[in-house]
């Protein structure tokens, strides 16, 4: 191949793929770029090798929502959740600049690739917090983000956050930020909260949300059949030892 085509490609490939924005040998080969043109354009400085497969226009910086919009084609379900997710739609308590973001997916046996955490430091959880609910419920793009970077909404992202109690996020820190949420829709809480796994997500944001009256418990419980587990306490032991108790009522 001559020089004069290898540089009408990599121009051409300047015009197709967003600035910023990570690319597969699948986004390479759609606009005529072999994995041995890669490898020849990363030699001579057009092209810069994040890892096996993945590359980046050399001397680019890369952006946090093209580099998501990325890895949602390569990790089945990845969204934004929990904290994070509140965090980037004003639900905020002592936020840290530093703080990691908390991405959820389907896949248990993805992780997120060490070119990412390296510039956005992240915590990547492969759960099935709902039962049969689609993957993409409670899941949208708020204002000011890249369109389609998948965040959960605020009433997906409390059950998320409240999951992660006694994991990487202690009690006091939870509250704190629930305390903070407004304008929980009914609806959405009760069809998300009616197809959650987690005994002690579903039992630990009823009783915070009587105690707050972020939305009408009562109203909740009689529209929706809410998976509380036993009539018995629950009982679990947190991260730093103390004992977590919930009652059913």
């Amino acid at each position: 191949m001559s020089s004069k085509v290898r540089h009408s490609l990599i121009k051409a490939l300047h015009v197709s793929v967003p600035h910023g924005r990570p690319m597969d040998l699948a986004v390479l080969n759609a606009q005529g770029v072999s994995a041995f043109l890669a490898a020849k354009y990363v030699r001579s400085g057009w092209l810069e090798r994040l890892e096996q497969g993945v590359y980046a226009f050399a001397g680019d910086t890369l952006n946090r929502d093209q580099c998501l919009l990325f890895l949602q084609g390569q990790i089945t379900g990845l969204h934004v959740a929990g904290k994070t997710a509140l965090a980037w739609q004003g639900v905020r308590h002592n936020l840290s600049p530093n703080e990691h973001l908390m991405l959820w997916g389907d896949d248990k046996r993805a992780k997120l690739p060490k070119w990412f955490i390296e510039r956005f430091p992240a915590k990547y959880r492969a759960t099935t917090l709902f039962s049969s609910i689609s993957t993409a419920s409670g899941i949208g793009t708020p204002l000011g983000l890249l369109e389609g970077v998948r965040v959960s909404v605020p009433e997906r992202a409390v059950l998320e956050m409240l999951y992660e109690v006694g994991r990487s996020h202690d009690l006091e820190e939870a509250r704190n930020l629930f305390e903070s949420v407004r304008g929980l829709r009914l609806q959405v809480m009760g069809e998300l909260l009616s197809q959650c796994t987690s005994v002690k997500t579903v039992r630990l944001f009823l009783l915070w949300a009587k105690e707050t009256e972020v939305l009408n418990v009562s109203l909740l419980r009689e529209k929706y059949s809410l998976p509380v587990g036993s009539s018995f306490r629950w009982m679990g032991r947190m991260a730093d030892g103390t004992l977590l108790s919930l009652p059913n009522d």
